[in-house]
This record gives C-alpha cells, structure tokens and sequence, in this order.
C-alpha cells in the first residue's frame, strides 16, 4: 500500500512539472501586446535672442525598457537639419517624427539628438553653441507615458531656450544645455488668439500654477499655446516695456483636452 501511494506521489510531482514546464513554454511564447504609432513636434519656449540654431540630428526613445543601458531605439526623423528656435513660436512647429510604430506599453524616455552646427546670435554678432552632452548622446527627456494598443500619440517637445542657453563664467564661452519639455497632443489641450494692434512685440503666458507655457503673438498679431494640461490656467499678456502699454491679466481659463479655447482679440490699451 505504500508502494502505491509512493508511486501516486511520484506521477503526482511528474504531472506538476510538466504543466508548469508547458505553462513556462506558452508564456515565452506570448505574442506581442500589440504596437502604437508615435509622432514628434519640436517647438519653442521664447527667449530673448535674435536667433538660435540647433543642428537636429536624431530622435530616439526606449520603449519598456528604463535601465541606463544603451538600447535606444532611433525613430527614424525624417526632417533632420538646422532650425532657429525662435520661428517655432506662435503655435508653429516642425515635424521631427512621423507616425513610427513601436511596442505598446510605457515610452520611458524620449532622446533628442543634437549635431555639431548650432549657433546664437546676439546684437547682430553669431557666436558658436557648445553642447557636449547633446553631441555626444543626445539629451534624455524623461516621459514615462503609457502607449495604448493602436493608439497614434504625438509628442511634443518644447524647447525653453531661455534656460537652455548658459554663459559660461571664465572662458566667455555660451553653452547649450537643453531645457525641453514634453507633452502628449492627444491629451492635452491648446489657447489661442490674437493681439491688437499687432505691431508690439508681446509674450503671452499661461500658468495653472504647476506649468507654464508661453509664447510670442506673431507678426499678424496672432498667438497658439499648445501642449496644455486640463484645467483652469491664468493668462498674462505682457506687451513690450517700451510701449508704455499695461500687463494685462485674464483670469479662470478653462482648457479641455483635446480642444482649443479661443480667448478672441485682446485689446492693448
């Protein structure tokens, strides 16, 4: 009898294996949780230059994978080459990335790489951009977003070229270190409207009182803030100093995702 019961035991402990050997097979096995599409905006925070030239060279990211190990992904960018900073403002951007596939799951990181051609130019005068970091890696701009089956995101990276611009103390030298942020379109929403009279030069910024976002009205006067989170943000219209005219303060705007709040024309009086 305890021959048999012995031997029960020993089938028992075969069949255990085996199913957890096939249920070990099938999940190595799993097919791919499906793909999403990612596209990527570059775009401009104002800063108080004439111009600034970044050499734009790559875009990569690391999807599902958050170590520090080198396995990025390039998407490919498909309008690689130098641009001035400060004519992606007023709701005009360039189009770095178009519809890449990738895994569904989490975008970690976002990596915009950086070529040897930048420059700034200052009272009339061009002096070289050194970005060393950006040369030689590109710069990592944490995202940690969700990427859900096929689904088309649209990420856009803000560049805030007042705090990326640095002067270095000794040397004289003025160092780029990229300060972008970035955000979702699909999940964000965007303000717009326009400045009257349209010949004074006015910043436009908007504050939920964690982010701010901000940009300059165009020549014909008009201005878009995009890449907004919901909620209820206050806007402040800051016309040129020289103009004698007031700040002007537009309280309680509501932003919905997906959508754009027109304000109208702002009279500056």
């Amino acid at each position: 009898m305890n021959t048999l019961k012995q031997l029960k035991l020993v089938l028992l402990t075969i069949l255990t294996i085996t199913f957890f050997s096939c249920s070990d097979d099938d999940s190595n096995n799993t097919p791919s949780q499906g793909t999403s599409t990612i596209s990527v905006k570059l775009m401009d925070r104002p800063g108080d230059y004439e111009h600034v030239y970044v050499d734009v060279v790559d875009v990569r990211v690391k999807v599902n994978d958050a170590s520090d190990d080198d396995n990025w992904v390039s998407l490919e960018a498909i309008n690689t080459g130098v641009y001035d900073l400060l004519e992606l403002t007023g709701g005009i951007n360039v189009l770095l990335v178009d519809d890449f596939v990738v895994p569904s799951g989490t975008l970690n990181q976002i990596r915009l790489v950086l070529g040897n051609d930048n420059s700034i130019v200052i009272d009339g005068e061009t002096f070289p951009l050194n970005t060393p970091s950006a040369q030689q890696s590109g710069l990592k701009i944490q995202v940690n977003e969700t990427l859900e089956p096929n689904i088309a995101y649209t990420f856009l990276l803000d560049f805030d070229v007042d705090e990326s611009i640095v002067v270095a103390g000794n040397s004289g030298n003025i160092n780029l270190k990229p300060v972008i942020r970035a955000s979702v379109e699909a999940q964000s929403g965007a303000l717009s409207g326009s400045i009257t009279p349209i010949d004074v030069q006015t910043e436009i910024t908007a504050t939920n009182g964690i982010e701010t976002v901000s940009s300059y009205a165009d020549v014909d006067g008009n201005f878009v803030l995009v890449g907004l989170t919901e909620g209820t943000y206050t806007v402040t219209v800051t016309p040129d100093p020289a103009s004698g005219l007031p700040i002007q303060i537009i309280e309680d705007v509501e932003i919905t995702v997906g959508s754009t709040t027109e304000l109208g024309v702002i009279l500056l009086e």
